[in-house]
């Protein structure tokens, strides 16, 4: 029996809707943060690479954030190893929960344990589906959360992310953000550095 595409993604999205923080969606409306994160993923994945994607990576997408505000990064120690820490915890765990709704389901056991694999990126840069859902993380960030996180911070700490992103993102999608963003000198140099 195949799985329920359908099913999953109307769970994560009622999981989702649960999310305390509201953010703006666009023309003054407002709706939970997790919940808008999932859907802007789910529509980027489709925008770049079409609908012909398995299944488990549109769940991925869908679900990367599924309930992140329920373990709160100030529960963790400051600084890079805590972050690091709680991206890892947060990986995991989204895994674990994506994986439960996907057996509900009707998904095989390797397709929920495939979820996991992407969520905590195990193989980027060497596994297809890993890569997508990275690049596609990446352009989400970059096109919606980008510009808030730019204003809050100092340009050499703007810099420094943005090379981060482009170093994790495929060639192809590099290419794509200096062809589809109007990127100020400085920070298009940091992406074709990458």
């Amino acid at each position: 029996m195949a799985g329920d595409l359908e099913q999953v993604l109307a769970a994560v999205d009622e999981a989702n809707a649960a999310d305390p923080t509201f953010e703006d969606e666009g023309e003054g409306s407002e709706m939970p943060a997790a919940l808008l994160y999932g859907r802007r993923m789910s529509s980027e994945l489709a925008r770049l690479f079409g609908d012909d994607v398995s299944d488990v990576l549109k769940i991925a997408s869908r679900g990367q954030h599924i309930e992140r505000w329920k373990i709160a990064r100030t529960s963790y120690p400051e600084g890079r190893a805590g972050y690091l820490k709680w991206r890892r915890d947060q990986g995991r765990i989204h895994g674990e929960k994506l994986g439960a709704l996907m057996a509900d389901a009707g998904y095989s056991e390797e397709e929920c344990e495939r979820v996991g694999v992407l969520l905590r990126k195990e193989g980027i840069k060497r596994d297809d589906e890993v890569q997508m859902l990275e690049d596609t993380i990446c352009m989400v960030f970059l096109k919606w959360y980008f510009p808030a996180f730019a204003a809050k911070h100092e340009m050499e700490k703007v810099l420094d992310i943005v090379g981060k992103t482009a170093r994790k993102m495929s060639q192809d999608m590099r290419d794509r953000v200096l062809r589809e963003f109007d990127l100020p000198a400085p920070l298009a140099e940091r992406v074709t550095a990458a």
